[in-house]
């Protein structure tokens, strides 16, 4: 949802699929989304399973963790007609691995990325839900892979990989698992893309960090857009770690900006 915010934010054309409770904090939800001026077409209403909440906690450095409750109404996404007619109209499908921790919603996602659609997958492994065999099962169905460093040493290291060298274990990541490109996001040291054997990397922009919740789905966001309007990958890389670097400068996951507010830190 924050991805597709973002993406809407910098004029993208984007439609979120998820569930809600039938209760206030659904209603709270639908009404802010829609007042963002994004699509909610394909935002189903569980009757019995109430809206997610995730308990936000911010270290002394403003880095958050997430308490994840559960079960809740994304948990139990179904496979409608509108939103398979959806996934075959899309460019690009951007999906993640905590949305798929339980098999409802998991089936209805695997089901979705059978089309010809450029498949994104953003991983988030959160504790307990990080099982290999999923997050495997979800990998081999991606094109694009984006990932913080930590979670590539996880990863790497379910294969028994272990490298000092950080080029070596990203080249190794995207042979393994076939990614056409993978994003490596490295909190406030940047990130790094692989794609067609070359390596992109980019320092970073250094903020005044606030909160960092929702900086990831914004840097993803930012990366996104710079490709559809045709960037080369390394300005690509260096939009989204403004984007990113800008809302972690900010309260909360999507505050509000322009793109203007983005070509500034960049000196455009």
């Amino acid at each position: 949802m924050n991805v597709a915010l973002h993406l809407k934010r910098v004029g993208q054309q984007v439609s979120v699929a998820s569930k809600i409770g039938n209760d206030e904090q659904g209603k709270k939800l639908l009404k802010f989304l829609r007042n963002s001026g994004l699509n909610t077409d394909l935002v189903q209403v569980d009757e019995s399973l109430p809206t997610s909440e995730v308990l936000v906690h911010l270290d002394i450095n403003n880095n958050a963790t997430y308490e994840i409750c559960e079960p809740v109404a994304w948990d139990n996404l179904e496979l409608t007609e509108s939103l398979m007619k959806k996934a075959v109209e899309s460019g690009l499908i951007i999906y993640g691995t905590l949305a798929s921790r339980r098999p409802e919603s998991r089936n209805t996602i695997l089901s979705l990325l059978e089309n010809g659609a450029v498949k994104l997958i953003d991983v988030n492994l959160r504790k307990p839900y990080d099982s290999r065999e999923i997050v495997e099962l979800l990998l081999s169905k991606s094109d694009i892979v984006k990932l913080n460093d930590d979670e590539l040493a996880v990863l790497a290291r379910w294969h028994n990989q272990f490298s000092f060298d950080e080029k070596n274990m990203v080249a190794w990541f995207a042979e393994h698992y076939n990614s056409k490109m993978v994003i490596v996001t490295k909190g406030d040291k940047g990130a790094i893309l692989f794609t067609d054997g070359k390596f992109h990397e980019h320092p970073g922009f250094k903020v005044e960090t606030v909160d960092t919740v929702g900086s990831g789905d914004a840097f993803l966001a930012g990366f996104i857009a710079a490709i559809f309007e045709e960037k080369n990958n390394e300005k690509a890389l260096e939009y989204a770690c403004a984007t990113g670097a800008f809302v972690a400068s900010k309260a909360g996951a999507t505050p509000e900006y322009q793109k203007k507010d983005i070509f500034k830190m960049l000196d455009v």
